[in-house]
């Protein structure tokens, strides 16, 4: 049989009657040395039962050389006269040769990659997929051991460790990696299942593996994880340029090889947004980055100004609100690159071999903000419509976190706009203090806050010092401390104690609450100190609601907080407020200020208020210079909220600058009384006012002892203005009416009201105070 291709003849017991000289090829055994010799002897495993049955199948045997072949053999029955089987013809085919059975075809043709090895790591069978990973033919490979077909590297080291851990334990495994193959001209990723071949007795014959190219799902859940990565990483700031900086440090090295973020200038400021242009572009470059240090790619620099073509891929993609993929070879492409090296040609060493580019328009909320730019020069793969999808998926998430700092941005403008013109830039000299104030707004994250001061003239030469704090931040806490504002000054225009004020205020702040048009009763609270000092008496009287006490420093240099009860914040309602009183010396100086001062959640509250006892006694040229000590002093670095700081020196009126008369209940003295107040005027050289001021004390008086009650007395005082005070037992508040032709009386406070510059009435302990001013200020 020397002249037939691969056969054997095996009789009935099993025996080798019959050699050819392919059979000799295949397996390296001579006619001599088959023939006669039992057929198991030659097969290296068992044939399987499915093979057995179909006759036809791939068996295992060892060569003469002592290394495995696998070969697909066909049995075909030869029977004698009687029809009964004397034997069987065996026909092989070669490895590489055409398969013939369904389960050899299947393998064969199977899309990943497979391979048998012995149990030394020699190759026994591979399919096409694995030849072509390989880059060579079956034949070249078979009997080769591993190591010796594939380069000396670090992944070649770690597959035949695999193979050989399959081997030694005789367990499965999966395998992933991310390696380059011989005829692969870049680098894949693959999972490979390894697992032991066994003969019928569990005889570990060799080692099978079948390797899936996983690389598009590989890059997959590389994009997944820059996305999850992009979420935590931009965004962490509400800064337009750090948020673009955070943007080009995702995509930098791993999307791309250069990127870019350019803005509209508006993006940038307060403006609103214009419509997109439809001729040149002009954006302004905020943020770049590349694998080469220092970033020469670059054409334009942070900072700069560019115009942008119509033809160009970022003018496109801001036109049409997509990403635009442009590669190597497209005119555009070109004449992009071409413009880049024309107008920055020191970049242009940098920019050789750049053969992709994708440009991703940044929106949020259908507004368009700028574009993001990503080259690839060194990663050999082009932009893919994958990429691209990516890409807006990234730049979508990135515009709105440059969106949500542009539009805090704006709105911090807005409420620290609208904050200040609330707040007094100008305060009017007052006899009864000498203040100073500082208000810094909190450069957190949370926006301006609602902390407000105010310094309220009032009746009598006093005077009230106003601080509180609107739960919240923003525009609404803004608002909210509008209307305390205007309420606060509207009921100290009424003169109310400091606790009844707040009484009402509460009630205020309780009712806008409950006026909320959600279905949820709104969340709003403040709090509020509220003080009134009198310079003649020298005292003060303030309550506080939820509010931190203020710091007192007495002339002799003694700091210390004013013990006093805090009170219930404003907007929890039905609790009272408790008012505290207490005489000053001329000279001390009373600090209010909001909790950002002390309070913080990295600082000691006690700490914080010794520290700024400490710097309150710090000498200083001026309460503006105090000011300025006691924030350098107590405030950390980056306050986290919001503060307000009022300092107020008291005066004194001394007796010289007041006069008090007892009056008694008849109109008999009013005459008396007039004069007295003449006299008065005359030795303070105020003889000017003499004659308004006899009608005004006159019809005052006479009120107060026709429609009070006792006791009645007359106060002047000359302070920047001359004061009238007339005080009874009674509780009545005076109305202006007016008189009718026949009537007799009703036209007294229509007078003062038309003599004076303004006049009032408050409530006291022992009833009420009717008051007017005039003006001392020269007419001409």
């Amino acid at each position: 049989m020397e002249d037939a291709s691969a056969a054997a003849i095996i009789d009935a017991r099993g025996t080798v009657t019959g050699w050819s000289e392919g059979a000799r090829r295949l397996t390296g055994y001579p006619a001599e040395e088959a023939v006669g010799r039992s057929v198991r002897e030659l097969l290296a495993e068992d044939v399987p039962p499915e093979a057995l049955s179909a006759r036809s199948g791939t068996v295992m045997v060892r060569h003469h050389d002592g290394y495995l072949v696998g070969l697909r053999v066909t049995a075909s029955a030869v029977t004698g006269r009687d029809g009964a089987p004397e034997g069987f013809v065996i026909t092989a085919e070669p490895p590489g040769s055409a398969e013939t059975s369904l389960a050899g075809k299947a393998f064969q043709q199977a899309s990943m990659s497979m391979s048998v090895f012995d149990t030394d790591q020699r190759y026994l069978r591979l399919n096409d997929a694995a030849c072509h990973v390989m880059g060579v033919p079956e034949e070249t490979l078979l009997g080769r051991h591993f190591p010796e077909t594939v380069e000396e590297a670090e992944h070649s080291q770690g597959f035949n460790w695999h193979l050989r851990h399959v081997v030694e334990t005789g367990r499965p495994l999966r395998y992933e990696s991310y390696t380059g193959a011989p005829a692969l001209n870049r680098e894949h990723a693959w999972v490979t299942e390894m697992w032991p071949v066994r003969d019928h007795s569990g005889e570990l014959l060799g080692t099978a593996l079948a390797a899936f190219d996983s690389t598009e799902q590989y890059w997959a859940r590389q994009r997944l994880a820059l996305l999850n990565e992009a979420a935590a990483a931009i965004g962490t700031t509400l800064d337009v340029v750090r948020t673009a900086e955070e943007l080009i440090g995702v995509v930098v090295p791993r999307f791309a090889d250069f990127a870019s973020v350019d803005l509209f200038d508006w993006v940038l400021g307060a403006e609103e947004s214009p419509a997109v242009p439809t001729d040149d572009i002009v954006l302004r470059r905020v943020a770049h980055g590349s694998v080469t240090e220092g970033t020469p790619e670059a054409a334009v620099h942070l900072g700069e100004v560019d115009a942008y073509p119509s033809f160009s891929p970022i003018a496109r993609a801001m036109r049409e609100g997509r990403a635009i993929v442009s590669q190597a070879g497209e005119p555009s492409f070109m004449r992009w690159v071409a413009e880049r090296n024309t107008r920055a040609p020191q970049g242009s060493p940098y920019r050789q071999g750049v053969h992709s580019m994708m440009a991703v328009p940044l929106r949020a909320r259908g507004t368009t903000l700028g574009v993001a730019v990503a080259v690839r020069i060194r990663q050999v793969d082009d932009y893919a419509a994958d990429d691209a999808v990516f890409a807006e998926e990234l730049a979508s998430r990135a515009a709105v976190c440059v969106d949500n700092a542009r539009r805090f941005a704006r709105e911090r403008t807005t409420a620290l706009a609208l904050q200040h013109s609330l707040l007094p830039r100008g305060l009017p000299g007052q006899a009864a203090v000498q203040v100073a104030h500082r208000y810094l707004p909190s450069g957190s994250a949370a926006g301006i806050g609602g902390d407000w001061f105010d310094v309220i003239p009032l009746s009598g030469s006093r005077v009230a010092l106003v601080v509180g704090d609107v739960v919240g931040h923003g525009i609404p806490s803004s608002a909210t401390m509008g209307r305390l504002v205007t309420a606060v000054r509207t009921l100290a225009d009424v003169d109310l104690p400091p606790d009844e004020l707040l009484t009402h205020l509460d009630d205020l702040v309780t009712h806008l609450a409950s006026d909320d048009d959600g279905d949820e009763v709104a969340e709003l609270g403040a709090t509020c100190l509220y003080a009134v000092y009198d310079p003649v008496t020298r005292r003060l009287n303030l309550a506080a609601a939820g509010h931190p006490a203020p710091a007192l420093v007495l002339p002799d240099g003694s700091a210390r907080l004013i013990p006093m009860s805090a009170g219930p914040p404003l907007g929890v309602g039905g609790l009272p407020f408790e008012a505290t009183e207490l005489q000053l010396p001329e000279g001390s100086v009373v600090a209010l200020y909001t909790d950002g001062l002390i309070e913080d959640r990295d600082r000691d509250v006690d700490h914080a208020t010794d520290e700024l006892c400490r710097a309150l006694t710090a000498p200083a040229d001026s309460l503006d210079a105090l000011c300025d000590t006691v924030l350098k002093a107590v405030l950390p670095e980056e306050p986290s909220d919001d503060v307000a700081l009022l300092l107020a020196r008291t005066r004194a009126l001394g007796a010289d600058r007041v006069a008090t008369w007892d009056v008694p209940p008849d109109p008999a003295h009013v005459a008396a009384t007039r004069q007295a107040a003449t006299e008065q005027l005359t030795a303070w050289g105020l003889d000017e006012t003499a004659f308004v001021t006899e009608l005004v004390v006159s019809e005052l008086v006479t009120n107060a002892i026709r429609y009070g009650a006792e006791p009645i007395q007359l106060r002047l005082i000359r302070d920047q203005a001359l004061i009238c005070e007339v005080s009874d037992g009674s509780s009545t508040s005076p109305h202006l009416r007016r008189a009718h032709q026949d009537d007799e009386g009703g036209r007294g406070l229509l007078l003062v009201a038309q003599l004076t510059q303004r006049w009032g009435s408050r409530q006291t302990t022992r009833g009420k105070t009717i008051w007017c001013e005039q003006s001392l200020t020269p007419l001409f």
